[in-house]
């Protein structure tokens, strides 16, 4: 019994973190703004052209660049304490 309670317990935990994961992807879906933004982001400060904007490329956007960022939900967002 004991054994059978544990391997439920076990299937649920995966099921759930399944589940999780899936919804974690569904979120990650860009608008037509957001790709054009990323885009014309990527074009501008991607020196390595990896296709990811790494720490160095991010710390040398401008201020307007990383606000327009921001506003089309594509930047990092900050830890509130």
């Amino acid at each position: 019994m004991k054994k059978l309670l544990v391997a439920l317990v076990g299937f649920a935990c995966v099921a759930a973190l399944t589940l999780n994961a899936a919804e974690g992807k569904e979120k990650k879906k860009l608008t037509d703004e957001q790709k054009a933004v990323q885009k014309e982001m990527l074009g501008k400060y991607d020196t390595n052209k990896d296709g990811k904007l790494d720490k160095e490329e991010r710390a040398k956007m401008s201020k307007e660049d990383k606000e327009k960022m921001q506003n089309a939900g594509l930047g990092r967002k900050k830890e509130q304490s």
